[in-house]
């Protein structure tokens, strides 16, 4: 199986954060966050419903269904984070 983490994951990841550096241009980093956490949620919701067969079949994995994806968030996040506080100077430019 090949790994999600592969040049086209990062591709994709870094397609979207460029579409949210352009928005910016218009309104806050944090509405633009905020969009983006949206869609995030949206698309995932509709990901998972692809996987049943009913609402109801839907509503019994409800629980389930938000824990992984807010596993895999706080996964991705807390990577990140520490990415950033490992290269805080260099990620946002504080030394020149």
């Amino acid at each position: 199986m090949a790994d999600i983490f592969d040049d086209a994951f990062y591709k994709r990841a870094d397609a979207h954060i460029a579409l949210a550096n352009e928005e910016v241009a218009e309104v806050s980093h944090e509405m633009v966050n905020a969009s983006m956490m949206f869609a995030s949620a949206r698309f995932s919701a509709f990901l998972s419903a692809r996987g049943f067969k009913s609402g109801e079949a839907m509503a019994a994995q409800r629980d389930e269904t938000v824990e992984y994806f807010v596993a895999g968030f706080r996964q991705m996040l807390e990577g990140n984070l520490e990415a950033y506080i490992k290269n805080f100077d260099a990620y946002m430019n504080t030394k020149d």
